[in-house]
């Protein structure tokens, strides 16, 4: 199964990545030291994210996952630095 999730942490950004096998252990990759940035240690020591499942299909191909996940960075502008950690697509701001 294809899908597209959401990763949500604790300070409210998101992640938006695809995951082509819907391992129920993937949680994206997203750059560790940027997030890192927005933690203290004290908020490290424990936290929630959550993992929301935003599309999902059989059929698709590589290329419409990919399409798909663009789709959803640009309409959540998890891409906007104050938003989210993703980095690809560049936001325009």
């Amino acid at each position: 199964m294809n899908v597209i999730y959401k990763i949500t942490y604790p300070n409210g950004k998101i992640y938006v990545g695809q995951d082509r096998t819907d391992s129920i252990n993937y949680f994206g990759s997203a750059d560790g030291a940027l997030i890192a940035k927005d933690f203290t240690r004290e908020e490290r020591r424990q936290f929630t994210v959550t993992r929301e499942i935003l599309w999902e299909c059989e059929t698709a191909t590589q290329a419409e996952v990919t399409q798909k996940e663009i789709e959803f960075i640009v309409s959540l502008k998890s891409n906007r630095p104050a938003v989210g950690y993703n980095r690809w697509p560049k936001f325009k701001g």
